[in-house]
């Protein structure tokens, strides 16, 4: 598998040229100990391509990519899924489709919403572990789209946050039979498509999806992919993902694309048959002590409060023994692994969570699970209440207040209220248990 962007990069940093460009940095760090960092760190000179207009090494490198997926194009983006997730809806709204979705989406999505001035339609999971994860009935799924009299699609976040996943298949088959499509928020599952059998959204029939590379592979921070299966999307991809993202896309991200490339092509399905029996004897090591959420394997989530703990407290113990989690509140602990780790770091993420569960109190209090039982009431538009004056208030004083510019923790930033909805005393009750003491309001 060819590298053609870390390549040129590094035939580049090797020459010695004097850079007359940008960056101002030029190749040094203000500490020499991050020298290797700055000195990849370019711009668009040339030969080094153009991600917008992509023809050359780009190019080359987003091909490889496509290769790997299986799919009709893959792009890449600079800034995260928050990008692609933009492109995406971009492209729906394009396409004058009304937008179904399920309500676990990540505030990427309102924002988008928020900017392409897009109404939306939400559909309830069942939840399962607070307002992170749920189930999704396929069966509504179909009842809404039938009934539907214009273009549609459905948006779904799958993997999502604590590594459960959808029926991608079946709601692709009842997209199909509607002639909506299928887009996913496929942020936590960038790995999916390189077990025995491909669990990856393209694989399992999506038109659209994002990948988050920097999530689940070795890529860095903001590395991610923008996927179609559609023939007709290829060249609409590079064209939406411009319209919203800098006209300075980080070199050093898409380059650890481009080595993300070579590591898939060569070791990504040893390492995951490798780290799939070690998650195994993790798991087989907290039985009868622990429930876990039944998800993708990579996502070890704890259902702490179930368990008898606080996952809080977990957490606290385990950062005390060198061990830091990806999240935790008081019904869940998530510990996010990847085809990269080695025997040894299970070995230490299981002393530690064995110490920390038998130095627990052991008191996790009412279990109450955060749902969100019923939809609030909408006042106005996304856009409206995003671009409205507003106010941040206490929560206690927010029933029937409209909610403005949505504020959540990240992660795992999911919403309680949508912006434009009327928070009730199920969304106050939501915000308190989660720790949000502040919201903002319409003025």
């Amino acid at each position: 598998m060819t590298t053609p962007i870390y390549d040129f990069i590094n035939k580049y940093v090797s020459s010695g040229t004097l850079r007359c460009h940008m960056p101002g940095h030029k190749g040094r760090s203000p500490e020499s100990v991050s020298d290797n960092i700055y000195s990849c760190d370019i711009t668009e000179i040339y030969g080094a391509d153009s991600l917008f207009e992509a023809e050359g090494i780009i190019a080359e490198s987003e091909k490889n990519m496509a290769s790997l997926y299986g799919t009709r194009a893959s792009v890449y983006s600079a800034a995260g899924s928050t990008l692609c997730i933009q492109a995406m809806l971009y492209i729906m709204k394009q396409e004058k489709r009304r937008i179904f979705a399920v309500r676990n989406v990540h505030r990427s999505f309102l924002n988008a919403a928020a900017l392409l001035d897009l109404d939306v339609d939400w559909l309830l999971p069942h939840y399962s572990g607070g307002i992170l994860s749920g189930e999704i009935d396929p069966a509504e799924v179909g009842s809404k789209l039938s009934a539907c009299a214009e273009p549609a699609c459905l948006y779904v976040t799958s993997p999502d946050y604590t590594g459960k996943t959808a029926d991608i298949r079946s709601l692709s088959e009842i997209c199909r039979r509607y002639n909506a499509r299928l887009i996913v928020d496929n942020a936590h599952g960038a790995h999916l498509h390189f077990f025995e059998e491909s669990m990856h959204p393209i694989a399992l029939g999506a038109d659209i999806c994002c990948d988050s590379a920097h999530k689940m592979l070795p890529a860095l921070t903001g590395a991610a992919v923008l996927h179609t299966s559609r023939r007709s999307y290829a060249p609409l991809l590079k064209p939406a993902i411009s319209l919203f993202a800098s006209t300075s896309p980080s070199y050093p991200v898409m380059m650890s694309l481009d080595l993300c490339n070579k590591y898939i092509f060569e070791r990504i399905r040893t390492d995951i048959m490798r780290n799939l029996e070690y998650i195994k004897k993790f798991r087989e090591g907290f039985f009868g002590k622990l429930i876990f959420v039944d998800s993708e394997p990579f996502h070890i989530t704890v259902k702490a409060a179930e368990s008898g703990y606080d996952g809080r407290e977990l957490a606290g113990i385990m950062r005390k023994n060198g061990v830091e989690c990806e999240y935790a509140d008081r019904e869940l602990l998530v510990l996010l692994m990847s085809p990269v780790c080695r025997s040894e770091d299970y070995s230490r993420l299981s002393g530690a969570l064995k110490r920390a569960v038998s130095e627990s109190s052991g008191v996790c209090g009412e279990i109450v699970h955060s749902c969100i039982p019923a939809l609030c009431t909408k006042a106005m538009s996304i856009r409206e209440a995003v671009f409205s004056a507003s106010e941040e208030i206490n929560v206690e004083n927010s029933e029937g207040r409209i909610c403005a510019a949505v504020r959540v923790p990240c992660p795992p930033a999911v919403p309680i209220a949508v912006s434009g909805e009327i928070i009730d005393r199920k969304c106050i009750n939501i915000f308190k248990n989660y720790g949000i003491s502040t919201v903002n309001v319409v003025k």
